[in-house]
């Protein structure tokens, strides 16, 4: 059963661009994982600096092995989640 991951990201305004670009750039990383099945990134359309995260895998070890990832750290846990105000993060399994 597929397993899904939903984020919602929060910055100050002026941090967007820079959370905008390095969210970018792990969705391009991360869709060439094995186990990533989709991982799309939304800018909420009415709210500055907040970002929606849809992710899927094929499994929870897919998302552990996400995590453990080179990209993940450089990319989310040393640029993106400083400069956040608020992270919340929902774990699914996809029906």
């Amino acid at each position: 059963m597929a397993y899904a991951v939903i984020a919602r990201y929060f910055c100050e305004p002026a941090d967007e661009a820079t959370v905008r670009a390095a969210l970018l750039k792990v969705r391009e990383q991360t869709r060439a994982e094995p186990a990533n099945l989709a991982y799309e990134v939304h800018a909420e359309a009415e709210v500055p600096g907040s970002f929606v995260l849809y992710e899927q895998y094929a499994d929870p070890a897919g998302f552990e092995a996400h995590k453990a990832a080179a990209h993940f750290d450089e990319l989310i846990v040393r640029t993106i989640w400083p400069l956040l105000t608020d992270r919340k993060v929902t774990f699914a399994e996809v029906l």
